[in-house]
């Protein structure tokens, strides 16, 4: 290992990381609650609307493992810097937006931000905290984007219906200028755990265009342009792994999948999980605006509840996954969410706030039982030497997870919606396509339990 220093600031490296954490979750939730009206100023269609949110998810899982790898080679630190400088960057062009187009194109650029954090934040935490304290501190970390998250509905409905939702990007500028100068003074070392050597830039780029392929195929559905683009993008996969298996250093570590059983259903338990939860607050966030007529600040009280009960409840069960086996504490947690999206499937104009909120609470518990666990087992399943790449991994099977769960409500509201923009008038057709998206979700979610379960075990 390559460190600068052999006395690392592991409080302040915890305290800086888990307030980057808290920033991007915090975008991430308060942009949700903010669509709609949106939506009625640049005039754009719920198709539109959706990409804004996926457009910043493309950019970041596409980018991921590619940057994960860079920050093995030339160092964990630099990343992490240049990562807020970009994500702040892009949260100001953001709140300049003069379009739905160039709102996409500024989240875009917050996305290559939040590649350069995420593949670079989590492997910070596991170099410089010993394996007996990694699940307490991925558990505070946790916390940190829960509590974001949990904010986010709150005080960006407040932002939205009091000031101006421009406002929830320049709330984004202060915090990230505050992480630039904390940055630029107290995390000063450096941590590398490979000698700089030829770069895998080929793996890269296809890696790169075929995640980017697969999104763009799966907004055109049910058009015959997306089975086109889809098949390409698989044909792309396939020159990957030619690729990748012939590489000595590859950016996709096949090799970390086929040999590694912990990491492999780890990961992808977090991809069915993501895949299947993601879009719960997207369309939750039009229901309550559009069917239940609420205020943005309404909704975002209501939609307070699920992120509250992650943030209380993740720190305890990162310490539990410090003494007893992640996949049980996680595989509870999917099997929570499972019940809550299938709860969900019988959403009507009816349905009261005391069943949204209990739900939504129930929800959030099993989403702090799964996550800091599983970042446990795939961080715990691997060398020091693989932490960049492992935390890439991870974020990656998160962010096309987040990609996955955008894509079938898009393809959904293609099929149901049409180009029409979601309002009261058309609120029947909205219900329809959000208890479809639940019936799919609450499926792929029971599917995750058994990928939770048979992960393995990681204390010896």
């Amino acid at each position: 290992m390559i460190t600068t220093d052999n006395n690392p600031p592991t409080k302040i490296i915890l305290l800086i990381t888990t307030l980057t954490a808290f920033m991007t979750a915090f975008m991430g939730s308060s942009i949700n609650i903010a669509l709609p009206i949106i939506g009625i100023e640049f005039k754009a269609s719920a198709i539109l609307l959706s990409w804004i949110s996926t457009a910043y998810l493309v950019s970041t899982a596409a980018l991921l493992l590619p940057v994960g790898k860079l920050t093995d080679i030339y160092g964990r630190t630099k990343f992490f810097k240049w990562g807020i400088i970009l994500f702040t960057v892009g949260s100001l062009l953001c709140g300049l937006a003069f379009s739905t187009i160039s709102l996409l194109i500024f989240r875009l650029i917050q996305g290559v931000g939040s590649s350069f954090i995420f593949s670079s934040s989590t492997a910070l935490l596991v170099s410089v905290f010993p394996q007996n304290e990694r699940g307490k501190v991925l558990g505070i970390n946790t916390a940190a984007v829960y509590i974001g998250l949990s904010t986010g509905p709150f005080l960006g409905g407040a932002i939205t219906q009091n000031i101006n939702w421009r406002w929830i990007f320049f709330i984004n500028v202060l915090v990230g200028i505050v992480l630039i100068v904390a940055t630029a003074v107290y995390l000063k070392h450096e941590w590398q755990e490979v000698d700089k050597h030829k770069y895998d830039l080929r793996g890269a780029s296809v890696y790169i265009i075929s995640i980017i392929l697969l999104m763009i195929s799966i907004s055109f559905f049910p058009k015959p342009a997306g089975f086109v683009l889809l098949f390409i993008s698989v044909l792309s996969f396939v020159l990957l792994y030619s690729v990748e298996t012939k590489t000595n250093d590859p950016v996709f570590n096949l090799t970390l999948f086929k040999t590694n059983r912990t990491f492999t259903l780890s990961n992808i338990a977090a991809l069915i999980n993501y895949s299947a939860t993601f879009a719960i607050s997207f369309l939750m966030s039009f229901y309550l605006q559009s069917v239940k007529l609420l205020t943005p600040q309404q909704a975002g009280i209501i939609l307070i509840t699920q992120p509250v009960m992650m943030a209380i409840f993740s720190p305890i069960a990162g310490r539990l996954s410090d003494k007893t086996e992640p996949q049980y504490a996680a595989s509870a947690g999917m099997t929570l969410l499972t019940i809550g999206l299938t709860i969900f499937c019988f959403l009507s104009k009816e349905t009261s706030y005391t069943l949204i909120v209990l739900n939504l609470a129930m929800m959030g518990l099993g989403f702090a039982l799964f996550s800091s666990p599983n970042v446990n087992a795939v961080m715990s399943s691997v060398e020091k030497k693989q932490y960049g790449i492992a935390s890439a991994t991870l974020a990656s099977m998160r962010m096309i997870g987040q990609m996955f769960s955008m894509g079938i409500v898009i393809v959904i509201f293609s099929l149901f919606i049409g180009t029409a923009k979601i309002s009261p008038a058309n609120q029947d057709a909205f219900l329809v396509s959000a208890r479809t998206a639940f019936i799919l979700f609450s499926i792929l979610c029971f599917v995750g339990i058994f990928a939770s379960l048979s992960r393995g075990k990681i204390h010896k």
